[in-house]
């Protein structure tokens, strides 16, 4: 029977090729994109699972009073990790103080830059590292390092690199000690290249015990049994019991399960990543429900020409369940044969997909589950495509089918019809959608940023030995204009104040301020506008105890005139100088960070030097002739550059990678429907060929008839236009809400969308239209 019912299917299927061929086409490319979601969101939901103890870790972070609610930090004193260890050792197996950096890696004169960690020994045993060479219990050796296998790779080629020395932050001479292989992508610690031992920070001078310097993020394991909710409440003033800190932090335990695809607002853990992967999932299940909405409509349409296949078999004998049955092995044959086309297209596809969605994704066929999930896919597809038709089909009347009195009726296009609205009503929702995305890109993109990005370059101030003199022979170059030194690069904000007082601030109020540590030429080097008062200068020696704030600090200050005014700051007066104007430092897409700016002369305060390239000059001239002098006053340290332009527009990056993915999902999705109008239209076309033979004989004009027949599609897409634009507008403007610095949401996109939809509609189904209303009618009307 089986065999019957798939020789009945195949013989069907290349009997009607154009709706075969759509039908395969439109599901193949559905399942295409469910397949490229469903990796996607797999991955999304699998991070950090590559470390064995993945319900157990947990990171500490603090809830700090401010003034403008709970400000959620993962930054902490280093002492804290041991303190919490020795006072719950009951809750904690293990704790680990850990702060992260690029540095810069020297071995025989080759010079590298990468991304690692110092951290406590107790690191290694919180993490899940896979060891290649050593062993991870060395590192708890003073002097030691671990590296990762790319960074061996580098530096050693295939060489053993255990027991060798190399050079890190161009001052810590350290033994490799072991070798772990890569952490996966789908990590908070994939660029992890080495872990170096703390007590290396401290070895020229520091106090590991200080309870001021929040710099440090801290990683817990806990025991078995322990419950994370109960020892969240029971550390919570932990913090403020050593600190006394006015801003009172209250310390909790974040899950590893929810570091990735959650975000803290005023102090509660949100859906932050969750947000796209439900967004995305229900893309691709929309995506493939379009599709099988083509197999539903085109099967139902062709219902008159099955009609007698379906009596016949009633009238001898044929079970309802048995005439479902081959209806669905009909389906099931076309989602096979969609869904080999579909794993070629995905794994031709992916490449461009990790490099849109910025993910090292593969089709993984080794593991059984894999082969379960791809047979219980198909079998949802067929369902879901094939449900419809079977039973429609299989519900025919033998005796009104052999009689010749059955006619499906003006009736039964409606479901055809409601079908047609839901596949544009979701198309146009996702084009909506992602013309928004966009927007609000290109309007966060267009916000003045305050300073002038073009020609500024930073270098790391650690490699360079003798800054006054390097400032100096680089100026001589004749490349840049002007260089300067600040504890941060125009593009972030790395520190912040929350104990600043003034005259009539709220004594009920703490607020936090990002500090910038700047030299005397930073605000020509960089362009900023003054809106009062005056810059540092070097002519001032009292400026070393001056401010800057930008508008945003005073406004939450609340200064009328600000200039002259005394701050106290750690028990000293400082002078208020001037105010600057307000300068993009963080996110785009957020209010500006209420910042104070200082002098400093102290080298050790400064990160980055940053440099303006004299404009005329070719980059590449002016970068040659910069790197010569780098390299005279730092031989062992990579020639790191950054422009400010380049690093601000990585800050797009995740909204512009969910843009353009939006973008491509949504022409599928119109792709997939007008494939289904374009099918629908051809039935419709061919089953009033007789009355549009009469309307021409009558004298009916061409486009009179062409209007007659694109009519019916225009409503139906008109109907779709009206569910959309609500819906679209309801959810793009909560989308939006997850911005401070948002776009409108704009009038001509909803029009320019129905009236691209409406446009679209009528280039698809007038191929068929004009068709048959060029027929002869002669043809149609020979047998009346």
């Amino acid at each position: 029977m089986f065999k019957n019912y798939l020789k009945i299917a195949w013989r069907n299927t290349t009997r009607n090729k154009v709706s075969s061929l759509i039908n395969v086409c439109g599901l193949a490319v559905g399942m295409t994109v469910a397949m490229l979601i469903g990796l996607w969101i797999r991955d999304e939901l699998s991070y950090d699972k590559s470390n064995k103890n993945y319900d157990r870790i947990v990171q500490v972070l603090a809830n700090v009073n401010t003034g403008g609610g709970l400000v959620t930090q993962a930054s902490l004193p280093l002492p804290l990790s041991a303190d919490l260890r020795d006072k719950y050792s009951s809750d904690f197996k293990q704790m680990a103080s850990l702060i992260a950096m690029e540095q810069n890696i020297n071995y025989n004169s080759h010079a590298f830059s990468r991304s690692g960690c110092y951290a406590e020994p107790s690191i290694t045993n919180i993490i899940t590292l896979d060891m290649l060479r050593g062993t991870k219990n060395s590192f708890k050796a003073p002097g030691t390092v671990l590296i990762n296998e790319s960074l061996a790779r580098a530096m050693f080629g295939n060489a053993d690199p255990v027991n060798k020395t190399i050079k890190l932050n161009d001052t810590h001479l350290v033994q490799i000690t072991g070798v772990y292989r890569d952490l996966p992508q789908n990590s908070q610690f994939a660029n992890m290249s080495f872990i170096a031992p703390v007590a290396l920070l401290f070895q020229n001078g520091g106090d590991m015990n200080n309870w001021y310097n929040s710099s440090f993020q801290i990683y817990g394991l806990l025991n078995q049994g322990s419950n994370r909710q109960r020892l969240s409440h029971k550390i919570q003033n932990f913090l403020y019991e050593h600190s006394k800190d006015a801003a009172k932090p209250a310390l909790f335990l974040f899950p590893m399960h929810q570091w990735h695809l959650y975000e803290f607002k005023n102090g509660v853990a949100v859906a932050g990543r969750l947000q796209f992967v439900w967004l995305f999932g229900i893309i691709g299940l929309f995506v493939l429900l379009l599709a099988c909405i083509n197999f539903m409509n085109l099967s139902t349409a062709r219902s008159e020409k099955r009609a007698k296949e379906v009596g016949i078999r009633k009238a001898i004998g044929s079970l309802r369940g048995q005439l479902i049955a081959q209806f669905l092995s009909e389906s099931f044959l076309i989602v096979a044969i969609s869904f080999l086309i579909a794993v070629l297209m995905a794994w031709l596809a992916l490449p461009f997909f990790n490099d849109v969605s910025g993910k090292d994704l593969h089709l993984v066929w080794t593991n059984p589950l894999v082969w379960v999930t791809c047979f219980c896919f198909c079998l949802f597809t067929g369902l879901l495509a094939g449900s419809y038709p079977a039973l429609y089909l299989s519900s025919f009347q033998a005796v009104k089918v052999l009689k010749g009195t059955f006619k499906a009726g003006p009736g039964a296009a409606m479901p055809r019809k409601i079908l047609v609205v839901v596949q544009f009503s979701v198309s146009v929702t996702m084009i909506i959608g992602t013309i928004i995305v966009f927007k609000q890109i290109e309007f966060a993109k267009d916000r003045p940023v305050g300073y002038n990005r073009d020609n500024l370059v930073s270098l790391p101030y650690n490699a360079i030995k003798g800054y006054s003199a390097f400032r100096e022979e680089l100026l001589r170059t004749g490349a840049v204009t002007g260089v300067s030194a600040s504890s941060n690069p125009m593009t972030g904000i790395w520190s912040s104040a929350d104990n600043l007082s003034w005259k009539g601030k709220d004594p009920n109020r703490q607020e936090e301020f990002g500090t910038v540590l700047t030299d005397p030429d930073f605000g020509s080097v960089v362009g900023w506008h003054m809106k009062e008062g005056r810059s540092f200068s070097k002519t001032f020696l009292s400026d070393s105890s001056g401010f800057l704030f930008n508008e945003a600090a005073i406004r939450q200050m609340g200064l009328k005139e600000p200039v002259g005014e005394t701050i106290q700051w750690h028990g000293k007066n400082w002078k208020v100088l001037g105010v600057v104007k307000d300068m993009v430092m963080n996110s785009p897409f957020d209010p500006i960070t209420p910042t104070v700016f200082l002098m400093n002369d102290h080298e050790r305060s400064f990160n980055v030097i940053n440099l303006k390239l004299r404009a005329g000059m070719p980059a590449s001239a002016a970068l040659a002739r910069i790197e010569a002098v780098f390299k005279k006053f730092a031989p062992e340290a990579p020639f790191n550059y950054k422009f400010a332009d380049s690093e601000y527009a990585q800050k797009f990056l995740a909204e512009e990678r969910v843009g353009k993915l939006a973008s491509v999902f949504a022409v599928l999705a119109i792709f997939i429907s007008c494939l289904g109008l374009f099918g629908v239209a051809s039935f419709v076309a061919e089953q009033r060929i007789k009355e549009i033979g009469i309307r021409k004989v009558l004298g009916a004009s061409v486009i009179s008839i062409w209007g007659s027949l694109s009519r019916d599609f225009v409503v139906l897409v008109a109907i779709a236009l009206f569910i959309a634009v609500p819906v679209s507008w309801y959810f793009m403007h909560q989308w939006l809400q997850h911005y401070t610095y948002r776009t409108a949401l704009s009038w001509w996109v909803f029009a320019l969308t129905g009236a691209g939809a409406v446009l679209i509609t009528l280039l698809t189904v007038s191929y068929h239209s004009i068709k048959a209303a060029l027929a002869n009618p002669v043809k149609s009307l020979r047998s009346e």
